[in-house]
């Protein structure tokens, strides 16, 4: 790995780790307003919670690109795939 793609990867972790913070502050927030307001957590979509859902999908599709889906993992799939296309000619 280089210096520009090490970076780059330091750079998308920094931001997924910022974003993660603030999605658990936001989310305490949200959540301990509705346990001290009504005593239950309510799912609506101007509460708050729906939001908070489709944000921990969008947060969850990124680490999956981030830690699964790497440049590691696509260069090991490219090297499967051109090993797929040397074929031994018989003559």
């Amino acid at each position: 790995m280089d210096y520009n793609s090490a970076y780059e990867r330091v750079s998308q972790l920094k931001k997924f780790y910022k974003s993660l913070l603030w999605f658990g502050i936001v989310a305490g927030i949200i959540f301990f307003d509705d346990i001290f307001e009504n005593g239950r957590i309510n799912l609506s979509l101007f509460n708050g919670s729906v939001i908070l859902i489709i944000w921990g999908i969008i947060l969850t599709v990124k680490a999956v690109k981030l830690f699964i889906l790497d440049a590691e993992w696509e260069n090991d799939l490219i090297e499967k795939e051109m090993k797929k296309g040397k074929k031994k000619i018989d003559f």
